[in-house]
């Protein structure tokens, strides 16, 4: 992809010649596998570049060194593959309850050849049953409100680990709505960090990342199976 580095280097995101190649291959592979089914409306190259994977690597700087890492409605893999080409040392399983998008992961990973990376086809809450407090950080990006989010993400966080979520602007108000869902899931709002992206030709972008930290065990009633934690949501 052209100008990637130099994007990235803007925002103080250092690729090296292999990471350049592999964002390139990974966004071939993304439009073509979108010819067959959806995956994303955003397909231009330099769309793909600033709205998916500038925004995916945001993220990075809150992974500790060697992570295990569970994106949960990975979708077509933001933000976990950008994260993995930026940070290779991270341990990443890429949750999707859709089956076409997990085969679409599971042809990235043989492609790239990624070490320590995995795509497992389940729901969120079914996942969650048998990897109760197993990972170090979840992550999520553009999933679900933010109280229906961390029903799905905090029983999967080890205690002293944390959720990293991304966030338009009106996180601020989801927050308000998700504060009594966070602490009974063991959660506490650990800081926020701002982003804009500005680019020529492109609307600005603001992103929030959000960042709870795991203070306490989930009680083990969470998360609800039915679609509860969508449907009737802890507010």
């Amino acid at each position: 992809m052209e100008n990637l580095a130099n994007l990235f280097q803007k925002y103080g995101i250092k690729l090296n010649k292999n990471q350049e190649q592999q964002f390139d291959l990974f966004f071939h592979h993304l439009v073509e596998t979108n010819k067959l089914f959806n995956l994303t409306a955003i397909i231009e190259e330099k769309d793909v570049a600033v709205k998916h994977f500038l925004d995916s690597v945001l993220g990075a700087k809150f992974l500790p060194k060697g992570a295990t890492v569970v994106d949960v409605g990975s979708g077509a893999g933001f933000p976990a593959v950008p994260l993995k080409i930026v940070r290779p040392d991270l341990d990443i399983y890429m949750v999707d309850s859709l089956g076409k998008r997990v085969n679409f992961l599971e042809d990235v990973i043989l492609s790239q050849k990624f070490d320590k990376m995995h795509a497992i086809h389940a729901r969120a809450e079914d996942f969650a049953k048998n990897n109760r407090e197993k990972f170090d950080v979840a992550v999520a990006r553009a999933v679900a409100p933010l109280c229906t989010l961390a029903e799905y993400l905090l029983p999967l966080v080890k205690i002293g680990g944390c959720a990293v979520i991304y966030k338009s602007a009106k996180l601020d108000e989801e927050l308000s709505q998700a504060e009594k869902s966070i602490r009974v899931l063991g959660g506490k709002v650990e800081k926020i960090e701002n982003f804009v992206i500005k680019e020529p030709d492109m609307e600005l972008m603001e992103r929030k990342i959000l960042i709870i930290r795991k203070v306490s065990a989930t009680p083990t009633k969470y998360p609800r199976s039915g679609n509860k934690p969508k449907t009737e949501p802890i507010i």
